[in-house]
């Protein structure tokens, strides 16, 4: 699929608390309905291991990226009191990422600016 060139993803990785991960799990799919219908949206995915839960997801641009936060914001509000937000990661043009970083500051995540690569 060829993706927009303003593609940004997001990687954020949550260590689960002990005790917890039914209750983790349970929130997967609720934040896939919740994101399903979001235009900008191109990817959305969740992954285990173990009790660490990381989510591949991808956004046209900035606008996209924030829309999409602010849609699941109670959702992971719930999955902030069954687990850590170990490491979070932005990936994408440095003028996309630039409009996420006043926002997301709070967060301290890291930034990674795309430089090239391929797009089929």
């Amino acid at each position: 699929m060829n993706y927009p060139k303003n593609v940004v993803t997001i990687h954020p990785y949550f260590k689960v608390h002990p005790g917890k991960m039914d209750a983790a799990y349970a929130l997967l799919p609720r934040f896939v309905a919740k994101t399903q219908p979001e235009a900008a949206c191109l990817f959305y995915e969740f992954t285990l291991n173990g009790d660490e839960v990381f989510c591949r997801e991808g956004y046209v641009g900035a606008a996209g990226v924030l829309a999409h936060l602010e849609n699941v914001s109670a959702i992971l509000d719930e999955m902030l009191k069954v687990s850590d937000l170990a490491r979070l990661e932005f990936h994408g043009p440095a003028e996309e990422l630039d409009q996420l970083r006043s926002p997301m500051a709070a967060l301290k995540p890291a930034w990674f600016v795309k430089q090239c690569g391929v797009t089929r």
